[in-house]
Protein backbone atom coordinates (compact mmCIF):
# COMPACT_ATOMS: atom_id res chain seq x y z
CA UNK A 1 0.00 0.00 0.00
CA UNK A 2 1.29 3.47 -1.06
CA UNK A 3 1.61 5.91 1.59
CA UNK A 4 -0.24 8.58 -0.59
CA UNK A 5 -3.00 6.32 -1.62
CA UNK A 6 -5.69 4.64 0.40
CA UNK A 7 -6.24 0.65 0.25
CA UNK A 8 -9.39 0.38 -2.02
CA UNK A 9 -11.76 -2.40 -1.57
CA UNK A 10 -14.87 -3.19 -4.11
CA UNK A 11 -17.61 -5.24 -3.00
CA UNK A 12 -19.85 -6.77 -5.43
CA UNK A 13 -22.60 -9.26 -5.58
CA UNK A 14 -21.86 -12.74 -5.29
CA UNK A 15 -23.11 -15.39 -7.83
CA UNK A 16 -25.38 -18.15 -6.89
CA UNK A 17 -22.68 -20.31 -5.56
CA UNK A 18 -22.11 -17.92 -3.07
CA UNK A 19 -18.04 -16.76 -4.30
CA UNK A 20 -18.06 -15.84 -8.03
CA UNK A 21 -19.21 -12.62 -8.97
CA UNK A 22 -23.03 -12.43 -9.39
CA UNK A 23 -24.66 -10.54 -12.56
CA UNK A 24 -25.20 -7.01 -11.39
CA UNK A 25 -24.05 -4.18 -14.27
CA UNK A 26 -23.69 -1.49 -11.59
CA UNK A 27 -20.97 -3.94 -9.86
CA UNK A 28 -19.26 -4.71 -12.92
CA UNK A 29 -19.60 -0.80 -13.87
CA UNK A 30 -17.25 0.07 -11.25
CA UNK A 31 -14.92 -2.94 -11.48
CA UNK A 32 -14.15 -1.64 -15.04
CA UNK A 33 -13.91 1.51 -13.75
CA UNK A 34 -10.98 0.93 -11.12
CA UNK A 35 -9.23 -1.38 -13.51
CA UNK A 36 -9.35 0.87 -16.12
CA UNK A 37 -8.08 3.20 -13.65
CA UNK A 38 -4.74 1.61 -12.85
CA UNK A 39 -4.85 1.60 -9.38
CA UNK A 40 -4.49 -1.60 -7.01
CA UNK A 41 -7.64 -2.85 -5.57
CA UNK A 42 -8.98 -5.93 -3.95
CA UNK A 43 -12.77 -7.26 -4.52
CA UNK A 44 -14.72 -9.31 -2.41
CA UNK A 45 -17.71 -10.91 -3.25
CA UNK A 46 -20.97 -10.35 -0.53
CA UNK A 47 -23.67 -13.59 -0.51
CA UNK A 48 -26.30 -11.59 -0.12
CA UNK A 49 -28.55 -14.60 0.66
CA UNK A 50 -26.34 -14.78 3.81
CA UNK A 51 -26.00 -10.89 4.73
CA UNK A 52 -22.19 -11.05 5.89
CA UNK A 53 -21.48 -9.08 9.24
CA UNK A 54 -19.02 -7.18 7.15
CA UNK A 55 -22.21 -5.47 5.01
CA UNK A 56 -24.03 -4.96 8.91
CA UNK A 57 -20.52 -3.30 9.70
CA UNK A 58 -19.26 -1.50 7.06
CA UNK A 59 -22.75 -0.55 5.20
CA UNK A 60 -26.01 -1.69 6.93
CA UNK A 61 -28.94 -2.11 4.87
CA UNK A 62 -26.69 -1.18 1.54
CA UNK A 63 -26.58 -3.51 -1.77
CA UNK A 64 -23.31 -4.74 -3.76
CA UNK A 65 -21.88 -2.63 -5.20
CA UNK A 66 -20.54 -0.07 -2.31
CA UNK A 67 -16.84 0.50 -2.09
CA UNK A 68 -14.44 0.94 0.49
CA UNK A 69 -11.20 3.36 0.49
CA UNK A 70 -9.52 3.84 3.25
CA UNK A 71 -11.69 4.00 6.07
CA UNK A 72 -14.18 5.42 3.81
CA UNK A 73 -17.03 3.80 2.67
CA UNK A 74 -19.26 4.67 -0.22
CA UNK A 75 -22.87 3.13 -1.02
CA UNK A 76 -23.95 4.79 -4.37
CA UNK A 77 -23.06 3.62 -7.40
CA UNK A 78 -22.86 7.30 -9.31
CA UNK A 79 -21.26 9.10 -6.87
CA UNK A 80 -18.47 6.20 -6.28
CA UNK A 81 -17.86 6.60 -10.02
CA UNK A 82 -17.58 10.45 -9.55
CA UNK A 83 -15.42 9.91 -6.50
CA UNK A 84 -12.62 7.82 -8.18
CA UNK A 85 -12.94 10.11 -10.96
CA UNK A 86 -11.78 12.75 -8.81
CA UNK A 87 -9.70 11.14 -6.46
CA UNK A 88 -7.97 9.16 -9.22
CA UNK A 89 -6.99 11.78 -11.68
CA UNK A 90 -4.56 12.77 -13.86
CA UNK A 91 -1.00 13.00 -14.19
CA UNK A 92 -1.22 9.33 -12.48
CA UNK A 93 -4.10 7.76 -13.38
CA UNK A 94 -5.96 7.99 -16.45
CA UNK A 95 -9.59 10.27 -16.84
CA UNK A 96 -12.09 8.44 -17.63
CA UNK A 97 -15.26 10.77 -18.41
CA UNK A 98 -16.45 10.84 -21.75
CA UNK A 99 -15.89 14.10 -23.94
CA UNK A 100 -18.69 14.12 -26.19
CA UNK A 101 -22.12 14.20 -23.66
CA UNK A 102 -24.11 12.53 -26.46
CA UNK A 103 -22.02 9.37 -25.31
CA UNK A 104 -22.84 8.94 -21.81
CA UNK A 105 -26.56 8.85 -23.39
CA UNK A 106 -25.99 6.87 -26.14
CA UNK A 107 -27.99 3.22 -25.53
CA UNK A 108 -29.49 4.24 -22.84
CA UNK A 109 -33.01 3.13 -23.90
CA UNK A 110 -31.81 -0.40 -24.51
CA UNK A 111 -31.98 -1.77 -21.12
CA UNK A 112 -35.52 -0.36 -20.61
CA UNK A 113 -36.88 -2.15 -24.06
CA UNK A 114 -35.13 -5.01 -22.97
CA UNK A 115 -36.74 -5.16 -19.73
CA UNK A 116 -40.59 -5.00 -20.91
CA UNK A 117 -39.62 -7.11 -23.85
CA UNK A 118 -38.25 -10.20 -21.44
CA UNK A 119 -40.76 -9.55 -18.76
CA UNK A 120 -43.68 -9.58 -21.10
CA UNK A 121 -45.64 -13.46 -21.18
CA UNK A 122 -48.08 -12.06 -23.66
CA UNK A 123 -47.53 -13.39 -26.87
CA UNK A 124 -49.34 -11.04 -28.81
CA UNK A 125 -47.68 -8.35 -27.63
CA UNK A 126 -44.03 -9.67 -28.14
CA UNK A 127 -43.88 -8.74 -32.11
CA UNK A 128 -44.20 -5.12 -30.73
CA UNK A 129 -41.83 -5.22 -27.44
CA UNK A 130 -39.16 -6.52 -29.93
CA UNK A 131 -39.42 -4.29 -32.13
CA UNK A 132 -38.89 -1.66 -29.54
CA UNK A 133 -36.18 -3.21 -28.10
CA UNK A 134 -34.17 -3.41 -32.04
CA UNK A 135 -35.14 0.28 -32.56
CA UNK A 136 -33.33 1.03 -29.49
CA UNK A 137 -30.27 -0.97 -30.79
CA UNK A 138 -30.46 0.53 -34.20
CA UNK A 139 -30.24 3.73 -32.44
CA UNK A 140 -27.09 3.00 -30.54
CA UNK A 141 -25.63 0.82 -33.76
CA UNK A 142 -26.74 4.67 -35.18
CA UNK A 143 -24.02 6.43 -32.99
CA UNK A 144 -21.40 4.24 -33.27
CA UNK A 145 -21.42 4.62 -36.76
CA UNK A 146 -22.25 8.51 -36.90
CA UNK A 147 -18.43 10.51 -36.78
CA UNK A 148 -17.66 12.01 -33.34
CA UNK A 149 -17.08 15.95 -33.74
CA UNK A 150 -13.42 14.98 -33.53
CA UNK A 151 -12.80 12.69 -36.25
CA UNK A 152 -14.15 15.39 -38.81
CA UNK A 153 -11.56 17.10 -40.05
CA UNK A 154 -12.88 20.92 -41.48
CA UNK A 155 -9.66 21.88 -43.58
CA UNK A 156 -9.90 17.99 -45.41
CA UNK A 157 -11.68 18.12 -48.93
CA UNK A 158 -13.24 14.63 -47.53
CA UNK A 159 -16.64 13.99 -46.04
CA UNK A 160 -15.98 11.79 -42.94
CA UNK A 161 -19.70 10.27 -43.07
CA UNK A 162 -18.79 7.18 -41.09
CA UNK A 163 -17.25 6.13 -37.67
CA UNK A 164 -15.17 3.11 -37.11
CA UNK A 165 -13.86 3.98 -33.73
CA UNK A 166 -13.90 0.92 -31.16
CA UNK A 167 -16.00 2.39 -28.46
CA UNK A 168 -18.69 5.13 -27.77
CA UNK A 169 -16.83 8.21 -27.13
CA UNK A 170 -13.97 7.15 -29.64
CA UNK A 171 -10.37 5.21 -29.31
CA UNK A 172 -10.48 4.22 -25.74
CA UNK A 173 -12.73 2.83 -23.32
CA UNK A 174 -14.72 5.69 -20.76
CA UNK A 175 -17.00 6.05 -18.26
CA UNK A 176 -19.94 5.94 -20.67
CA UNK A 177 -18.58 2.50 -21.41
CA UNK A 178 -18.82 1.15 -18.12
CA UNK A 179 -22.50 1.78 -18.11
CA UNK A 180 -23.48 0.41 -20.96
CA UNK A 181 -21.13 -2.69 -22.39
CA UNK A 182 -22.21 -4.52 -18.90
CA UNK A 183 -25.93 -4.03 -19.58
CA UNK A 184 -25.15 -5.02 -23.08
CA UNK A 185 -24.06 -8.07 -22.09
CA UNK A 186 -27.41 -9.04 -20.17
CA UNK A 187 -29.47 -7.94 -23.20
CA UNK A 188 -27.58 -10.35 -25.48
CA UNK A 189 -27.36 -13.80 -23.16
CA UNK A 190 -30.80 -13.11 -21.51
CA UNK A 191 -32.33 -12.87 -24.89
CA UNK A 192 -30.87 -15.46 -26.87
CA UNK A 193 -31.64 -17.67 -23.89
CA UNK A 194 -35.10 -16.79 -22.93
CA UNK A 195 -36.81 -15.77 -26.26
CA UNK A 196 -34.07 -16.92 -28.88
CA UNK A 197 -33.12 -13.61 -30.19
CA UNK A 198 -29.99 -12.47 -31.16
CA UNK A 199 -28.54 -8.82 -31.68
CA UNK A 200 -28.82 -8.71 -35.71
CA UNK A 201 -25.68 -9.20 -37.51
CA UNK A 202 -26.57 -5.95 -39.73
CA UNK A 203 -26.06 -3.58 -36.72
CA UNK A 204 -22.21 -3.81 -37.90
CA UNK A 205 -21.63 -0.80 -35.38
CA UNK A 206 -22.37 -2.19 -32.86
CA UNK A 207 -21.48 -5.60 -33.25
CA UNK A 208 -17.95 -3.62 -34.20
CA UNK A 209 -18.22 -1.90 -30.62
CA UNK A 210 -19.22 -5.53 -28.60
CA UNK A 211 -16.48 -7.41 -30.57
CA UNK A 212 -13.96 -5.02 -29.38
CA UNK A 213 -14.83 -5.39 -25.89
CA UNK A 214 -14.80 -8.33 -25.53
CA UNK A 215 -10.99 -8.48 -26.58
CA UNK A 216 -10.95 -6.05 -23.85
CA UNK A 217 -10.13 -7.88 -20.45
CA UNK A 218 -11.11 -5.16 -18.19
CA UNK A 219 -14.92 -5.73 -19.47
CA UNK A 220 -14.37 -9.45 -20.54
CA UNK A 221 -13.06 -10.97 -17.46
CA UNK A 222 -15.63 -8.57 -15.29
CA UNK A 223 -18.48 -10.28 -16.74
CA UNK A 224 -20.55 -12.44 -14.98
CA UNK A 225 -21.05 -15.92 -16.20
CA UNK A 226 -23.83 -16.71 -18.72
CA UNK A 227 -25.24 -19.62 -15.63
CA UNK A 228 -25.40 -16.37 -13.35
CA UNK A 229 -27.20 -14.22 -15.71
CA UNK A 230 -29.22 -17.08 -16.69
CA UNK A 231 -29.99 -17.87 -12.98
CA UNK A 232 -30.87 -14.23 -12.38
CA UNK A 233 -32.81 -13.92 -15.03
CA UNK A 234 -35.25 -17.09 -15.12
CA UNK A 235 -37.90 -15.57 -12.64
CA UNK A 236 -37.45 -12.18 -14.22
CA UNK A 237 -38.38 -14.22 -18.00
CA UNK A 238 -42.14 -14.46 -18.68
CA UNK A 239 -42.43 -17.08 -20.66
CA UNK A 240 -44.76 -16.77 -23.23
CA UNK A 241 -48.13 -18.38 -22.84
Amino acid sequence: MSEDRPEVELFVKAGSDGQSIGNCPFSQRLFMVLWLKGVTFNVTTVDMKRKPDILKDLAPGAQPPFLLYGTEVKTDTNKIEEFLEESLCPPKYPRLAARNPESNTAGLDVFSKFSAYIKNSNPQMNDNLEKGLLKALKKLDDYLSSPLPDEIDENSADDVTSSSRPFLDGQELTLADCNLLPKLHIVKVVCQKFRGFSIPRALTSLWRYLDVAYAREEFSSTCPSDEEIHVAYSSVAKALK
